[in-house]
């Protein structure tokens, strides 16, 4: 499934210039929200990470539609992440074109959350490993 978010900050902008773009990359469903992005209880977009399914899409324009701060953003990234879903961001300038401390900051952030869960994670399968060992011990005799 391939969900479209669009947000602006206040009731007085207009989300067309986000609709025609997530139309034209063919979205099973968009959600709407005019909401401001320091806000981080966003429905729509609670809705939208309730829903996703292994192998969904979540589609946005720009990054900044989906929070303003790094912490959420990783947040966000990682709740996707581990849906097995994907996130597509539209705008995001390749890493060449990365010359903002901002956007390099939050791409470090990302990495080393990233890092922390696979270390979590091999840790968690390292821990069932030598518990099943042990067992494994125990029934023959040896512990």
């Amino acid at each position: 499934m391939k969900y479209g978010y669009a947000r602006v900050s206040s009731q007085d902008q207009n989300l067309a210039r986000q609709l025609q773009r997530l139309k034209e990359v063919g979205m099973d469903r968009i959600y709407e929200e005019k909401i401001s992005g320091a806000i981080n209880e966003r429905p729509e977009l609670m809705k939208i990470l309730k829903r996703l399914k292994p192998g969904d899409e979540l589609y946005v324009i720009e990054m900044e539609r989906l929070g303003r701060n790094n912490e959420y953003l990783t947040h966000i990234f990682m709740e996707v992440y581990l849906k097995g879903a994907k996130l597509v961001i539209l705008d995001l300038p390749t890493f060449d074109d990365i010359d903002d401390a901002n956007m390099r900051n939050f791409l470090r952030n990302i990495f080393i959350e990233t890092k922390k869960f696979q270390a979590e994670s091999e840790r968690k399968r390292i821990r069932i490993r030598q518990r099943q060992g042990i067992e494994l011990a125990k029934k023959r005799g040896g512990l």
